[in-house]
């Protein structure tokens, strides 16, 4: 991990994405603090979860009919 105050990585910046593209991670301090974390880019990974199913499954047309009892139980009908 290398350390750079605000003014060395402003001027080294293509040295530090140099760096950071070769895995390494860069912290960049403000007044002696560490003030930010530069890490290589990763893109996110598409999800597959989304329309698993598709096709698999079906939903009867009565799926939204309450059983009457169910209904006043829930206080749907009075």
């Amino acid at each position: 991990m290398k350390i750079y105050s605000v003014t060395d990585a402003k001027a080294k910046f293509s040295q530090v994405v140099e760096s950071v593209l070769q895995g390494e991670e860069v912290i960049v301090t403000k007044m002696g603090k560490p003030a930010v974390k530069i890490s290589a880019y990763k893109p996110v990974t598409e999800s597959k979860r989304l329309g698993l199913m598709k096709g698999q499954a079906t939903i009867p047309d009565s799926f939204s009919e309450w059983d009457e009892e169910d209904a006043k139980f829930l206080g749907i009908i009075e």
